[in-house]
């Protein structure tokens, strides 16, 4: 008789000092994000909370060419996002095909390997920015530099964050596969193509609410193949579901005092560090818990405020998230057997 497979694949049953480390890194990291933003009432409160989730959470150590790499998004990003939307904003089949040219060129990093946190990085911050650029009335201006600001408070706080909360003992550096030519041709392709179709869906159809279902579409590109982004989606489905709920739950704790800072602070430290054992106990992969820690950091950091609290946009939160995760994920399935067909992009086992 087949066994159930369990909703949560966790890859260890306990943490080790090193995996405790990281959840205080990652759920103190968050925090300060979060009460900056609140307190310099910024209207782009998500990037001062998912930036510290991103570079505490994929990335459990801190050295020069990590630094150097998330720098180098923020600046690629900055000049991209004045110039392209500055010139072809209103322009909708030249933009099409700069940004399908610019994920091109950023998928290649990440199937490379080296340079994988830039190409990821700039890729979150590309689609979170064009979508917030495309808002009637924006300010695009105000926007490069809160992501100016967000990155630079995100290495500080990482730096400040790895020297409270120091891992115990050094970790093994994570072996990346040697891909053969047709391997990283297919991932780029297909994670391309997918990231593309999800930028002009978004467009067209005026989504100015479904920043998270957006970023979802991206990150479940992220493995660059079939088989690595069916996980995915299930894990960022139950992930944001999860943490939706979590969400809820606290907004209802609170009840009407939601705009007492300390004591949502307090909330979403306690998520946030719940959500990082998890992240650990998979493997610190992209999976549930990363899921759970940016729904959070998405719910609390741009949607919280003293006059607007989370209901409405925990509900559809997760309604929007569960169609784009699903029509992103088909079009992966048929991109996957279309590039399987020709011999110079057929994804091969790695051995």
């Amino acid at each position: 008789m087949p066994r159930i497979k369990p909703l949560l694949m966790v890859q260890k049953r306990e943490m080790n000092a090193n995996d405790l480390r990281q959840c205080l890194r990652i759920a103190f990291g968050g925090i300060l994000g979060f009460l900056y933003c609140k307190l310099t009432h910024s209207s782009y409160g998500a990037f001062y909370v998912v930036y510290p989730m991103l570079l505490l959470g994929m990335v459990p150590v801190i050295n020069a060419h990590i630094l150097r790499q998330f720098a180098a998004s923020a600046g690629l990003v900055t000049v991209v996002v004045l110039v392209l939307h500055g010139l072809f904003g209103d322009k909708p089949v030249p933009m099409t095909l700069l940004v399908a040219g610019l994920f091109a060129l950023l998928f290649r990093e990440m199937a490379r390997g080296p340079n994988l946190l830039f190409g990821a990085q700039s890729i979150v911050a590309l689609s979170m920015q064009f979508n917030f650029a495309s808002y009637p009335g924006s300010d695009v201006v105000n926007l490069v530099l809160s992501n100016g600001a967000a990155t630079l408070l995100t290495v500080f706080i990482a730096c400040l964050m790895h020297t409270v909360f120091p891992d115990v003992e050094p970790r093994q550096p994570r072996q990346m596969p040697n891909k053969p030519a047709s391997n990283q041709r297919h991932e780029v392709i297909l994670a391309t193509t997918v990231a593309t179709l999800s930028f002009v869906a978004f467009q067209v159809m005026g989504l100015r609410g479904s920043l998270s279902a957006q970023v979802a579409t991206i990150l479940i590109l992220f493995p660059l193949n079939w088989k690595g982004a069916g996980p995915a989606a299930w894990n960022r489905a139950i992930g944001t579901l999860v943490g939706c709920n979590v969400g809820l739950l606290l907004q209802l704790l609170l009840f009407n005092h939601f705009n007492i800072l300390p004591l949502t602070a307090f909330g979403l430290w306690l998520s946030l560090f719940i959500f990082a054992r998890l992240h650990t106990l998979e493997g610190g992969v992209s999976a549930s818990g990363f899921s759970g820690l940016t729904t959070m950091a998405i719910l609390f950091g741009q949607y919280l405020s003293p006059q607007q609290d989370l209901i409405y946009s925990d509900l559809y939160r997760f309604s929007s998230l569960a169609v784009g995760v699903s029509a992103a994920l088909s079009a992966v399935y048929l991109m996957h057997h279309l590039l399987d067909r020709f011999e110079s992009t057929r994804l091969q086992p790695l051995g």
